[in-house]
This record gives C-alpha cells, sequence and structure tokens, in this order.
C-alpha cells in the first residue's frame, strides 16, 4: 500500500510517518506486528482510515 501512494521509499514514508525505516521494513516483510497507535500513524501517513489497513489482512 505504501508504494501504491506514492512512496516508493521507505525512508521517506518513515520519516513522514514519524517511524524509523528499519521498523517499516519489518512490518513489510511481516517480521512485526504494529500496535494500534503505529497502525493509526501509518494510516494517516497514508491518508486512509485504519481499517482500511486492517482490512487487507488475512
Amino acid at each position: 500500500m505504501r508504494q501504491e501512494h506514492g512512496w516508493a521509499s521507505q525512508e521517506a514514508f518513515a520519516h513522514h510517518a514519524g517511524l524509523d525505516r528499519t521498523y517499516i521494513s519489518s512490518i513489510e516483510r511481516g517480521r512485526r506486528n504494529p500496535t494500534l497507535d503505529v497502525i493509526v500513524k501509518l494510516a494517516h501517513a497514508l491518508e486512509v482510515r485504519p481499517a482500511d489497513l486492517l482490512a487487507t489482512v488475512e
């Protein structure tokens, strides 16, 4: 979803979201599970609702 919203760089997106790049990388690779607070930050940075992020989880 990050790339679909125009964020090619994890580093730039992480800075925009107020998170560390390595944390974004770990989430994208499925190595870490974000907390609700982080889900809200990611949704805000992507300009979507938190529920939209959770809807992609199977």
